[in-house]
């Protein structure tokens, strides 16, 4: 045999015994990529907190986003389809989203629901006396999330419901939690704190509608709104007449716009009531991502910093 065929013999020979062996290697292993649990939260305050809870392992559509009004919104198709594809929907409850229960329903999403504000007592607006009758005089307050302390019932709700929709990140979601509840916990510390600063007198704020009276009571400040406890509840000259009237009579000292609202009522209250406009608060919506308020713990040191500077604490 010449000499190319015995190299030609040998690279065959090489070649027999290279292929079986790389055939015989174990295949390479891609990385499961973990798959994220949909979770549609009804307004940005929910979603937040849903992100808090969730961590990597949700992916969260919020329907009314950033400075967006739930009381007066409207569901649009895409809304029901991101109903539809969810496995959690995360709802506040207490009649917040009067939408909520038909975009479930015509959506014909096999979606566990979670209400945040289970187990949480509701108060009913104008039963502690701060402010006119607007026609509402007992409607639930849905605002709960303004009291620190029940946001932990809303963290333990998500929590729980995440957990049943996803069994495997039962303990990511504990533990997420967790460290969530010890921030809630100094961020409660933080407002008594900044709230006992303030003069016992000047604790009156005029606000837009009657979105804090969870706060009111935790907290010690009073509130006084020409709207009920929705924005949609439209104040009548009589109700903004009224205001401006205990304005001036209680020499309430500073008028406060809420982000989700028109500035020219409470402009007009504060012009005629001589009170000081304060700044923008945040009541039933977080800020734009670069806003002072993109998240719950940022939105109420937001909402207490401005509280604080217009009342003289």
């Amino acid at each position: 045999m010449g000499r190319l065929g015995i190299g030609t013999l040998l690279l065959a020979l090489g070649l027999a015994w290279i292929v079986p062996a790389r055939a015989q290697e174990p295949a390479r292993q891609e990385p499961v990529q973990q798959e994220t649990v949909r979770v549609v939260a009804t307004f940005s305050i929910l979603g937040d907190l849903v992100r808090q809870v969730g961590g990597s392992r949700v992916a969260v559509t919020t329907l009314v986003g950033p400075n967006g009004d739930a009381h007066s919104f409207v569901p649009a198709p895409a809304d029901a389809q991101a109903v539809a594809a969810a496995r959690l929907v995360v709802v506040n409850g207490l009649g917040f989203e009067g939408w909520i229960d038909r975009l479930i329903k015509a959506s014909g999403t096999k979606a566990k629901v979670v209400v945040a504000a289970k187990g949480i007592v509701p108060i009913e607006e104008d039963d502690d006396g701060h402010g006119p009758d607007h026609g509402h005089s007992h409607a639930a307050d849905p605002h709960a999330w303004q009291n620190v302390a029940n946001t932990r019932t809303y963290v333990a709700n998500i929590r729980d419901g995440l957990a049943s929709a996803d069994p495997e990140g039962r303990a990511a979601y504990q533990a997420n939690a967790t460290a969530y509840l010890a921030q809630l916990d100094a961020l409660d510390a933080e407002v008594r704190k900044a709230v006992a600063g303030i003069p016992e007198a000047r604790r009156r704020i005029v606000t837009t509608h009657d979105a804090f009276g969870y706060f009111a009571r935790a907290y010690g400040l009073r509130f006084v709104a020409p709207q009920g406890v929705s924005s949609q509840s439209e104040a009548t000259a009589r109700d903004v007449a009224a205001i401006v009237r205990q304005v001036r009579r209680d020499r309430i000292p500073a008028v406060f716009l809420e982000n989700i609202s028109d500035p020219r009522l409470m402009q007009q209250i504060a012009r005629e009531g001589g009170a000081k406009a304060g700044g923008r608060v945040f009541s039933d919506a977080l800020s734009e991502p670069g806003g002072p308020a993109p998240t719950y713990l940022e939105m109420m040191r937001h909402n207490v910093r401005e509280f604080v500077a217009a009342l003289g604490g």
